[in-house]
């Protein structure tokens, strides 16, 4: 496969707006197998680095994504590369080329990797009704902390030593009744989003296998309503919340 064949390929999975170059180096590099040059939109690919071409053609579609990524918003110089849009963009290309056939999806087609994915996949459950059972453990201790009149934050400190974020997450996931079925990775990502209409979607991503960093730039891709009564509600509720936990901190 040569550079021509490999930027056609590209442009055959999903189309750009701005022209850009496939170089390959002719070199075996120990660090990465390809580069993204924004500047010059030059997409640099180690081709030694490879022993076929569908190690080739991933890595294209990686740096292809890093293009596409640019093309959708302004490049800023040392800003992060990999962010969760990039991989919600990677993902995305890499099933188009699934669906048709430029790229093989060995997970999908490899016996032995459909079994371990099975197996993995058969413990997310069980992984996420022990947390659902610690964030009800945990909403018992904060009762108790109130009632005592001590610091909830010190027992999670001092007394458990469990991180602050991942006590809440675990009682948001109580409350907000987050299925055990995706697993604690995927509920935690859940537990954190506000609006039950995106948690709704974000949960249902989930069980339909999107990886977490897709689900995150799907529901940040959901803006919120420019309903002028939508955001007056969302605010009041908002400042309730505030006062709420600014009353129960006057009675400590």
């Amino acid at each position: 496969m040569n550079q021509d064949q490999v930027k056609s390929l590209l442009l055959g999975i999903e189309a750009c707006k701005t022209d850009f170059s496939v170089v390959f180096t002719g070199k075996k590099s120990g660090l990465v197998n390809g580069l993204y040059k924004p500047m010059s939109r030059e997409i640099l690919i180690h081709n030694k680095n490879f022993e076929n071409d569908g190690q080739l053609v991933y890595t294209a579609i990686h740096e292809y994504a890093h293009h596409l990524h640019c093309e959708r918003g302004a490049y800023t110089p040392g800003a992060r590369s990999h962010t969760n849009e990039f991989w919600s963009i990677f993902h995305e290309l890499l099933e188009k080329a699934e669906s048709t056939g430029v790229y093989e999806n060995s997970f999908a087609t490899d016996p032995e990797f459909l079994g371990l994915a099975a197996r993995i996949k058969a413990l997310l459950p069980r992984n996420g009704e022990v947390m659902l059972e610690f964030g009800k453990l945990i909403a018992e201790a904060e009762a108790l902390c109130r009632a005592r009149f001590v610091r909830f934050e010190d027992f999670l400190d001092r007394a458990i030593g469990v991180p602050r974020t991942s006590a809440s997450a675990a009682m948001k996931a109580v409350v907000y009744q987050v299925p055990a079925e995706i697993g604690w990775d995927a509920m935690k990502v859940v537990s954190g989003i506000r609006q039950p209409e995106s948690r709704a979607v974000a949960i249902d991503a989930f069980m339909a296998g999107k990886s977490p960093e897709s689900v995150k730039a799907l529901v940040k891709a959901n803006k919120p309503s420019d309903d002028p009564r939508d955001r007056l509600a969302k605010e009041r509720e908002r400042l309730e919340k505030t006062i709420h936990t600014l009353q129960e901190r006057l009675t400590l």
